[in-house]
């Protein structure tokens, strides 16, 4: 990985900046990770599996094994119900990053895909904290997966990936959020938690079942990450746009015509919060010139009781 440290930070990946996040996680007070296992020693968490002990039943959901049935509260209620048990093991965080064309664009700072990729190492510092494994998959122009890891050699690793994909020459086949989670389905269902980054436009609608899946094996968080253009409308003017070596000039006068750019810039980022949000997951936006900080404690921190 001799030239996967050699970004410059805004359009290219710094891997020395990724590993001195570690420092910024280090410094804050650290909130209790949302896993789904109660593990001795560390924070109690919420990963139902098949474990011995008994935590709760639910309404029966479509997949659920029917060895677990409850007869007793199916036979009261009148409805299907479940056993849920509790799990023993230590916490893993999957991290999918979003690595499309429409990630490498920025107007404000650096690029989406060099925010995604800071976002990401984040999470993966403040998981190694907790004393979890991390891993990270890459979905898009690269497919690639580095499975979970303990600890700080786990968050390096991340790092190092991260900074070597951003400089890997990107495939010709993109591979679909669709694709992506049906890999993350088969191949981690290990995992206690997942945290997708994206921009959303590659959320088509057929990804919903994918996340519900997913989501009843491990806890799914969210991170939108969204360039400026994208997210409020802009003062009226001339904007340079350059797209594939092409520089173009858009002309934003009316409020109309910026209404219009904004509501189709920014699609992607709206569509794939309305669809975590739909299905209940935690989910947060950030732009790229914002700490990535606060917006993973917002997704793998523990909700505060109100």
């Amino acid at each position: 990985m001799s030239q996967s440290g050699d970004g410059d930070g805004r359009t290219q990946v710094s891997l020395a900046e990724l590993i001195a996040l570690r420092t910024r996680v280090g410094r804050a007070k650290l909130a209790p990770l949302v896993s789904r296992a109660a593990r001795s020693g560390h924070q109690s968490s919420r990963l139902y599996g098949r474990g011995m002990d008994y935590a709760e039943s639910r309404v029966y959901q479509a997949g659920d094994d029917v060895r677990r049935l409850d007869w007793r509260l199916t036979a009261r209620s009148g409805k299907l119900h479940t056993k849920l048990f509790q799990e023993d093991r230590e916490g893993s965080l999957l991290i999918l990053v979003d690595t499309h064309v429409s990630m490498r664009f920025g107007t404000r700072v650096r690029f989406k895909s060099v925010q995604a990729a800071r976002v990401a190492a984040c999470a993966a510092w403040y998981a190694a904290r907790a004393g979890e494994r991390s891993g990270v998959m890459a979905f898009g122009q690269i497919d690639s997966l580095l499975r979970p890891i303990a600890g700080s050699r786990g968050a390096l690793s991340v790092c190092g990936a991260l900074a070597e994909w951003d400089a890997r020459r990107p495939a010709e086949r993109t591979e679909s959020l669709v694709d992506a989670l049906t890999r993350v389905n088969r191949l981690q269902h290990g995992a206690s938690r997942v945290l997708l980054i994206s921009d959303g436009f590659c959320a088509e609608a057929s990804a919903r079942q994918r996340l519900l899946d997913l989501s009843r094996h491990a806890a799914v968080g969210v991170l939108v990450v969204a360039d400026a253009l994208e997210l409020a409308l802009v003062p009226a003017g001339r904007y340079p746009l350059e797209h594939g070596g092409e520089r173009e000039e858009v002309v934003l006068q009316s409020e109309r015509q910026r209404r219009d750019f904004q509501r189709a810039i920014g699609a992607g980022p709206a569509q794939l919060g309305e669809l975590a949000k739909s299905l209940g997951l935690r989910c947060s936006t950030i732009d790229t010139v914002a700490d990535p900080f606060d917006a993973v404690v917002g997704v793998l921190g523990a909700r505060r009781s109100a």
